[in-house]
């Protein structure tokens, strides 16, 4: 493996391979990320390659499980500590700007005319105040995972196409015990996993309702159309019976069950690929992302990690850490990227590449792509929140749809308005 990410990072190493300047004293840096195993061991081999070429300038590794990760930042940057880069979701990028905790970029090394001619478009929403604050090496959409076999068991022809195919398929495929008790779902629903993320996307865009303005400032899918789209994901759940929230136990609870065998399909983003190609024992597929009505709107979830540059890092370690930004954003990186850890390039050049669009995993993936959207969210942590109690509340505590999503629309502009009243004064 090391071998062949020498081979993919040689054109790269041109640009920073230079290091630190003649009669300079050696640096170290530091990079923190979220513990995510091929994640983890992929940048483990990019810095081993990033150092060899990059003589003086010395990584520091550091990872922390991803429900402390922005505590640890929280505390560690504001003290003078932690790391100089910093792997952060796109949706926390307005918050870590307002806690003090980025740089912008400097504009001599990233262009933000060349970061928009080169990325993907959704990378604008790393964009805050005029100004790009972090860049990613690769970017993620949403797919229908499906298992072949119980497909084929329950003589189903093919993976769906709309919903209505889709709830069809989730009720054949789902299995219950003698006493009733779902020992095989037809759908792994995870409200808190990918599933509001679909729910605000691609729901109540299909069924006919942008979840925000235009300029992101005000909530606006509490309507009919929006309680209509809510209620036939939460039916899912109540009446039809073809999924259990936290059937499995766990934040990732739902793609273990697809992995063991116990679930049928799954939406869930190209991030998961590594781990079902590892565990799955039965054959499965990708597809990609079910319509309301045939020849109706497609729609999809994008996001991505950043990669940026914290107010830690000033004088050689500034200089070093923008070295080691762009080589983590560099092309041979994304590709190995994708191999590796199964995230897409975030690359228009390499996206644009037919052979990756023509596979037939990542296919579907880079197909949702040219129509997803990338949620500017202000406080992602608290806006998922939002839609998973307004799940709840209809599931659990019997809530007509409609004013669970009242009551998640007034909370979800109490957050929009408060952090732009703070950020604006406004």
């Amino acid at each position: 493996m090391r071998t062949g990410l020498a081979v993919a990072v040689a054109a790269v190493m041109l640009l920073t391979m230079s290091g630190l300047g003649a009669g300079q004293e050696p640096v170290t840096i530091t990079y923190w990320q979220y513990f995510f195993q091929s994640k983890v061991t992929l940048v483990d081999e990019v810095i081993k390659q990033f150092e060899a070429q990059s003589p003086g300038i010395h990584v520091v590794h550091e990872n922390f499980p991803y429900d402390a990760y922005n505590q640890k930042v929280a505390s560690a940057v504001p003290a003078g500590q932690g790391p100089d880069v910093i792997n952060l979701f796109y949706g926390w990028v307005p918050l870590y700007v307002d806690g003090g905790y980025l740089q912008p970029l400097p504009v001599e090394a990233f262009s933000p005319m060349e970061i928009e001619r080169d990325f993907v478009p959704m990378v604008k929403n790393s964009k805050f105040d005029g100004k790009y604050w972090a860049l990613p090496t690769a970017v993620r959409s949403l797919s229908l995972f499906y298992n072949a076999d119980l497909l084929r068991a329950a003589d189903i022809a093919r993976p769906p196409i709309t919903w209505d195919e889709f709830l069809t398929a989730a009720q054949r495929t789902t299995v219950r015990d003698a006493a009733g008790r779902t020992t095989t779902e037809g759908f792994g629903v995870s409200p808190a996993g990918q599933d509001h993320q679909m729910i605000r996307e691609v729901l109540f865009r299909q069924w006919g309702v942008a979840p925000y303005s235009a300029d992101g400032k005000r909530v606006t899918y509490a309507t009919a159309q929006g309680a209509e789209a809510l209620k036939w994901y939460t039916d899912l759940i109540t009446q039809h019976k073809v999924g259990v929230i936290d059937f499995f136990p766990g934040g990732n609870g739902y793609r273990d069950a697809f992995i063991a065998g116990r679930a049928a399909m799954i939406v869930d983003g190209s991030f998961a690929i590594a781990s079902v190609r590892a565990g799955a024992k039965a054959a499965w597929g990708v597809v990609p992302l079910p319509r309301r009505t045939l020849g109706g709107e497609r729609s999809n979830f994008g996001s991505y990690w950043v990669h940026g540059i914290t107010v830690h890092a000033q004088g050689p370690r500034r200089e070093a850490a923008i070295k080691f930004l762009k080589f983590l954003v560099s092309e041979p990186v994304q590709r190995v990227w994708l191999q590796r850890v199964g995230e897409l390039p975030a690359s228009r050049k390499l996206v644009d590449d037919p052979q990756l669009a023509a596979d037939p995993i990542y296919g579907p993936f880079i197909q949702g792509l040219a129509y997803a959207r990338a949620t500017f969210f202000v406080d992602e942590t608290a806006q998922r929140q939002v839609l998973v109690d307004a799940v709840n509340e209809v599931v659990v505590n019997n809530k007509p749809p409609r004013q669970a999503l009242d009551e998640a629309a007034a909370k979800e502009q109490k957050i929009l308005d408060e952090f732009w009243k703070k950020h604006t004064g406004k």
